[in-house]
């Protein structure tokens, strides 16, 4: 059976049994702060087991994409090195809200996968929760008995709390499971070891494909648990697992959900798998890193330097290094296997096909600039070599390991491949003890802790009227301190709220809670899930009172303008663009706002100036605000709304039209009555943030007044600094064109004189064991003419060893050349001898062993480094 049709027998035997089939949500996560990425399936059903919303459906089943990189289930290092984890995977999963329980979760487990699929039962194996002292919980006795009229005893196994007792995060809803496992051996092998002993061993053919949740617990912040109101069904069933199994493969990588990419990647490199097993680690990493990569830019995350983007940036590199490394890839090459993912996952997820030649070019520029540092870091790593081969040392320390990482993304493990390659070492200790200290920083920088809701009145729910008011009066649901390096916070949880939270790029609101006693700040607003949490950093003395609840209406007001010209500038940019245009993030504040799009080349002044022109056309038009709320989601769509891709919306969706022949969009945010309110609007930057995404910074209204004052004043300043002159265009190009003359001039005197003083040096070389040396103390207007005459003396006397000292803009200088041979058959480097000398003027530096400079504080210290030279060599 294929692997698409393994899927959609899934997904039609569960709606077979009433369930609803929901897509799967974005593999990036929104709005929750506990996860960067999906992890698991249950995740976009987080607020239904929370207790944060009412469950749509009462059953529902999907297959999940998700990315277990970070955080508590991380599998990157065992990707590629096994034949079953992933870092990218799909969870086919079925839930049950508060409906069926223990029962039919599993009698319709063990139906798919015996009656449908077909698995032979005799290679099939169960676990049940055998309890657990310290939460004072006895054995699942109803999943045990459940089992036994289905399988023989011996084929149940009791699993311990790390094995059989599921958990959302520290704290949440959680509770026993079972899970399914299979033994996948040759029938000699199950002869000689029964497969009972090998599950949960780690055993590369007896693996878990399936694991039933039964959520009956929340797990307090105290570590104690309280029983669910409700009882909830959560499972969740590795895809790429299952097809393994089904099509009676040794390696999910031998399944015919990685095939065609192993097999591209055999055509292009000329190797062929499964005749290396460090050859066969690469193609493997290569094939599940382009799917996790491939995902997660076509759900909005482009590769960067921090959070999300990081680990995105640092699982494609993994996989370039894997393929530079052992498949001999000296160019980039994942981007040509984009096609297939599209041809291979377009039908069940279609934005990898819709966005299939952006997701090409974010990878390609990726590689490009990867690989340059790949470069790099070999020119770094030759450097170090000959430094160590000077003192005659064997062992890379582990803070320059560490350097070479963490500044300049070089992994450790290629650092260690070529060290070794060379008769090198590197200290994998030290390295691991930089790592740890910086994770220290990192975890200091960010912990905090959460206590408990502490409920106030019954929880019937939050209603948001911030699109329609700014001010109403309201009850505190329930509150919890927040407390992190800056001290106790709260967050309270109102029943009705005006404020709006962040979501969408717009910012939240900021305003006050008012009783007849007290005023509160609320200092933000943002959503947890789908729950509205307003931050104060002060408790109310009472908070059963009734509160007004205000927002600040001037930020409001300036973020909604904000707002609404994001919307007129996505528009602009697509008819002054084109089409391919697509949001790629915002931020929406009181003060300004940004827009990131998908777009590869630098706009044109014309360009910014014809988008500027059509948003400012669109507000003097005073195009009134017509808001939809509710609209089926179908129907949005004719509408010819633009969605996000990465966004999960509902069935009924916001639409927000400013002219239906304009712009037209699904957004959650709050918006002008009329785009006359806007008053201006003014583009202050564009530019590159990442392959393929350009960013719009841009003011409106009372910022494009005072941008304004601010322009006039300057203009006022210059004018008054030129005399008044009557055209000051020509007066700053007159002094423009003075400048370049008198520059010309001094080069040209800077020439003469650095010619003189090479003449002179010409004469100060001395001989000593067959080496031409020139060690002195000369005057130089700059940097450029310090490095130029040193390679000029180097070039006119051989074999040369040159050392120069300079004051340049009143600081130390130094500069030392030495003919290539010297290297080898002196010991010499000169970034050693630089390193040394910089001792003499307190600084430091360093370059090629050939050529190397240094710069210090200390002026008084050139004459002791030239003496040092002396001594050194004379």
């Amino acid at each position: 059976m294929e692997a698409k049709k393994i899927r959609s027998t899934f997904i039609e035997f569960f709606q077979s049994k009433q369930h609803y089939y929901v897509p799967s949500s974005p593999i990036v996560v929104k709005n929750d702060p506990t996860l960067m990425f999906t992890n698991a399936g249950m995740n976009q059903f987080k607020d239904a087991f929370l207790g944060n919303e009412i469950a749509k459906y009462p059953r529902v089943a999907n297959s999940q994409k998700c990315l277990r990189v970070s955080g508590k289930h991380n599998d990157l290092e065992e990707v590629g090195v096994d034949t079953y984890h992933h870092t990218m995977f799909e969870m086919l999963g079925n839930w049950s809200f508060g409906d069926y329980f223990k029962k039919e979760a599993i009698e319709w487990a063990w139906e798919l996968l015996t009656e449908v699929y077909q698995l032979p039962k005799d290679r099939l194996y169960v676990s049940v929760f055998q309890g657990d002292e310290g939460d004072k919980l006895a054995m699942d006795q109803e999943a045990y008995d459940l089992w036994k009229s289905i399988v023989p005893e011996d084929r149940i196994i009791m699993g311990s709390k790390k094995d059989n007792f599921w958990e959302m995060g520290d704290t949440g809803p959680c509770g026993p499971c079972s899970e399914i496992h299979v033994d996948l051996r040759s029938e000699a092998e199950r002869a000689q070891t029964p497969g009972r002993d090998l599950v949960n061993n780690d055993h590369p053919q007896v693996i878990e494909i399936w694991n039933l949740v039964f959520m009956q617990f929340n797990r307090l912040a105290d570590g104690s648990l309280k029983e669910l109101p409700a009882k909830h069904v959560d499972t969740g069933m590795g895809f790429e697992r299952l097809v393994r199994a089904i099509q009676r493969k040794s390696s999910n990588y031998d399944t015919d959900l990685f095939e065609p990419f192993i097999q591209a990647l055999e055509k292009k490199s000329g190797k062929t798998y499964g005749q290396n097993e460090a050859d066969d680690i690469a193609f493997r990493v290569i094939v599940d890193h382009i799917r996790a990569i491939s995902f997660t830019i076509a759900d909005g995350q482009i590769p960067s330097n921090n959070k999300a983007g990081y680990v995105i940036r640092r699982i494609l590199r993994r996989a370039v290094r894997y393929g530079y490394t052992f498949l001999g890839f000296q160019q980039p090459f994942l981007y040509e296997l984009t096609p297939l993912i599209a041809e291979y996952f377009g039908d069940i997820f279609p934005e990898v096909r819709a966005q299939q030649e952006f997701i090409a070019k974010v990878i390609q520029e990726e590689e490009t600039s990867f690989l340059r540092t790949l470069d790099n870091g070999l020119k770094m790593l030759e450097s170090i070599k000959s430094e160590l081969n000077a003192k005659n040392e064997k062992v890379i320390p582990g803070k320059t390991a560490f350097e070479l990482y963490d500044t300049y993304g070089f992994p450790l493990d290629l650092t260690s491949l070529i060290a070794r390659e060379n008769g090198f070492s590197v200290d994998e200790k030290g390295f691991a003890e930089e790592m740890e200290k910086q994770k220290t920083r990192s975890r200091a920088a960010s912990e905090s802790e959460t206590g408990d809701w502490v409920l106030v009145h019954e929880d019937t729910g939050v209603e948001f009227i911030g699109y329609d008011f700014t001010e109403t009066h309201s009850h505190i649901i329930k509150y919890r301190t927040i407390t992190d390096k800056k001290g106790d916070r709260y967050q309270l949880v109102l029943d009705k709220t005006p404020f709006y939270a962040e979501s969408g790029g717009q910012v939240g609101d900021t305003g006050w809670l008012v009783s007849d006693s007290e005023k509160i700040r609320v200092i933000d607003t943002k959503k947890e899930n789908d729950l509205i949490v307003h931050f104060v950093e002060k408790l109310p003395t009472n908070p059963e009172k009734r509160f007004s609840a205000e927002v600040d209406r001037e930020k409001r007001t300036l973020t909604m303008n904000n707002h609404t010209a994001t919307h007129l500038l996505q528009s602009a940019l697509r008819e002054v663009l084109g089409d391919h245009i697509q949001q790629r993030g915002s931020l929406v504040n009181e003060n300004l706002l940004r827009f990131d799009f998908s777009h590869f080349g630098k706009m044109s002044e014309e360009e910014i100036a014809r988008v500027e022109e059509i948003v400012n056309a669109k507000v003097r038009e005073n195009i009134p605000l017509v808001e939809q709320r509710n609209v089926p989601i179908e129907e949005a769509k004719k509408m010819g709304a633009t969605a996000l891709f990465g966004e999960k919306y509902g069935d009924f969706v916001r639409v927000i039209t400013f002219d239906k022949d304009f712009s037209v969009e699904l957004c959650g945010g709050t918006h002008v009555p009329a785009t006359s309110q806007i008053g201006l609007f003014k583009i202050t930057s564009e530019g590159s943030i990442s392959a393929g995404v350009r960013r719009v910074e841009a003011i409106t209204s009372k910022a494009v007044e005072a941008y304004l004052r601010e322009q006039e004043a300057l203009v006022k300043e210059i004018q008054e600094l030129l005399k008044n002159p009557r055209d000051v265009k020509k007066a700053i190009e007159s002094l423009i064109q003075e400048r370049n003359d008198l520059k010309k001039e001094i080069e040209t005197l800077h020439l003469e004189k650095a010619a003189g003083v090479k003449s002179e040096l010409l004469k100060q070389f001395v001989e000593k064991e067959g080496v031409q040396i020139l060690i002195s103390q000369v005057e130089l207007p700059n940097a450029d003419s310090l490095k130029k005459l040193a390679y000029e003396l180097k070039n006119e006397v051989s074999p040369a060893l040159v050392v120069l000292a300079a004051k340049i803009e009143d600081k130390p200088q130094l500069a030392v050349i030495l003919e290539e041979s010297l290297i080898a058959s002196k010991g010499w480097n000169a970034g050693q001898i630089v390193r040394d000398l910089a001792r003499e003027i307190q600084g430091g530096g360093g370059g090629q062993p050939f050529f190397a400079t240094a710069g210090g504080k200390d002026l008084s210290g050139l004459e002791k480094a030239v003496a040092k030279a002396k001594a050194m060599f004379l």
